[in-house]
């Protein structure tokens, strides 16, 4: 089964790719890898989850807001390999966590990002991983995520016919 079949199976969708804000792009592609830039728990057009973890939001809801920001990961990585059914392998997601001080369970929420890669990926979402607390996030949000994927070489070559 393919990763598109996989989160219909789970009711998900990717979102559309919001619009950077400023001097940079959503992702990026070299030879068969794609970066993504730091993506927020947007929904909507507005961040689900604001403030500290755990002082404002629960570790549960960071975690959640972690799979939010994973599916915009995807679908700016997808836009950039040319659709999410040619992302061969995940390798690396960054989680960053708006920590409250003291907080040290960052893998907690990363968690949610990596729960979700491997339900639509199987292994090939299994990954490295950093989860770092941090003092502050963009629009202070709970969470970011920044992923790192492979495209697959045979469906880049069907691609270019």
């Amino acid at each position: 089964m393919v990763p598109s079949e996989r989160l219909a199976q789970l009711n998900l969708t990717l979102p559309t790719t919001a619009a950077p804000v400023g001097s940079y792009v959503p992702a990026i592609r070299t030879g068969p890898y794609v970066f993504t830039s730091g993506q927020l728990p947007f929904r909507d057009g507005k961040v689900v989850y604001t403030g500290k973890v755990p002082g404002d939001v629960s570790v549960e809801d960071a975690a959640d807001g972690a799979a939010i920001a994973i599916l915009n990961a995807l679908a700016a990585a997808a836009q950039a390999a040319g659709g999410l059914d040619t992302i061969a392998r995940i390798l690396r997601v960054s989680v960053f966590v708006n920590s409250s001080p003291g907080f040290t369970q960052q893998p907690k929420v990363a968690n949610g990002a990596s729960d979700l890669l491997v339900k639509i990926f199987g292994d090939a979402g299994r990954h490295a991983r950093a989860a770092v607390g941090v003092s502050a996030l963009p629009l202070n949000a709970a969470v970011e995520v920044e992923l790192m994927v492979e495209v697959s070489d045979s469906q880049d070559e069907a691609g270019k016919g």
